[in-house]
């Protein structure tokens, strides 16, 4: 099936053929149709696998200019899946032109209110910032057509319940409901159904990326050789881009200032870096103006940056689950990519459970 059977226009059909997307991926197939006919959908599919282009090109199809109100709100637990959602969208916004806000915190809400004087179609939010607007009364979900709830799962880890309840007794009852989820687990169907009038399950099965499209390596080192091999790995390996996950803040700083004075093309992303300068770095990152981005598990969960080719993990991730949503940064859309792990004698329990997770034993590199 391609886009055009699912009923996208000419219009948004060149846009995405402009950014290199031809064909759907499952959930785009299973979830375009029945949104832009208004049913309700609980949709469980997995980071990287096109979600957000499946509840945003129907909602392009379906929004108005004309109507004089917020039609569309999409509700994110993070601001940098925000920002990644805001992105997709200004692409489609190309042709059709309608109001946007994204509100979300560490930007300046006085310039959010502003915006809002005029007439906003569709806003992308992280709940506390949409909260406090609607304290404020700078926004008005009383006329909502469509609420999407992304990332439920997460939202519902990050304790955002009590807010995701607050914020939807603000729409309209007649509004359609769409729920996207990595996992679902009986907490979201709960919150789902709660909220919804008969919905759709769509669940796409999961591939299985670590193992079918991305080849796994470690690497066996010391802590105090481990700066050493991971330099020696990236003069071998000098990927196009790759992401490489530090345990904590402290050693993200440190391991950054290292590879900058080794001549290394790279910048550091974590909380402690101010919201502006996230951006300007994951655009950088994203145009590939950056080779190497060194980042805590903040850059894991939700980024989709096409192009990375490689992930290193420079420290083993807390558990199985960390691991496969830090590896799963490539080999996107069933594209091949490369990890590696460097760890120490004390990490040898944690690859054990990650081994066993995966059914895989990781292979060894010898550098």
């Amino acid at each position: 099936m391609n886009f055009r059977e699912l009923g996208i226009k000419e219009d948004t059909l060149n846009i995405l053929n402009k950014n290199g997307i031809t064909t759907p991926t499952p959930i785009q197939e299973e979830s375009i149709i029945p949104i832009k006919n208004g049913k309700d959908i609980i949709a469980q599919a997995q980071t990287g696998t096109g979600k957000t282009l499946a509840f945003l090109l129907p909602i392009f199809e379906n929004i108005s200019r004309d109507i004089n109100s917020t039609q569309v709100l999409i509700l994110s637990p993070t601001r940098e899946l925000a920002i990644q959602i805001t992105e997709e969208a200004e692409k489609l916004n190309e042709t059709k032109n309608i109001n946007m806000l994204a509100a979300y915190g560490g930007k300046d809400i006085g310039s959010q209110i502003n915006k809002l004087k005029k007439n906003i179609h569709l806003i992308i939010a992280t709940p506390g910032r949409l909260l406090d607007h609607l304290d404020r009364g700078t926004i008005d979900l009383s006329k909502i057509k469509t609420f999407v709830l992304d990332e439920a799962d997460q939202m519902l880890l990050m304790g955002f319940k009590n807010e995701v309840e607050a914020i939807l007794s603000k729409t309209s009852k007649k509004r359609q409901t769409l729920c996207f989820s990595a996992t679902m687990s009986s907490q979201v169907k709960k919150l789902a159904y709660r909220y919804m009038t008969d919905p759709m399950e769509i669940s796409i099965k999961k591939t299985e990326i670590t193992l079918d499209s991305i080849k796994q390596e470690v690497v066996e080192t010391t802590d105090r050789w481990k700066q050493d091999a991971l330099f020696k790995v990236l003069n071998e390996d000098n990927p196009f881009m790759a992401i490489i996950f530090c345990r904590t803040k402290r050693r993200v700083d440190a391991l950054e200032e290292a590879m900058a004075k080794n001549g290394y093309n790279c910048a550091k992303l974590h909380s402690d870096i101010q919201q502006s300068k996230r951006e300007r770095i994951m655009k950088s990152f994203r145009n590939a103006d950056i080779q190497y981005l060194i980042a805590t598990d903040v850059a894991s969960r939700g980024l989709d940056i096409s192009g990375v080719d490689n992930i290193y993990n420079y420290d083993i991730p807390e558990t199985a689950a960390d691991y496969v949503h830090r590896i799963g940064r490539t080999g996107r859309a069933g594209k091949g990519g490369y990890t590696c792990m460097f760890i120490d004698p004390k990490n040898i329990k944690t690859l054990n459970e990650i081994e066993e997770t995966i059914k895989f034993e990781i292979p060894r590199r010898e550098i």
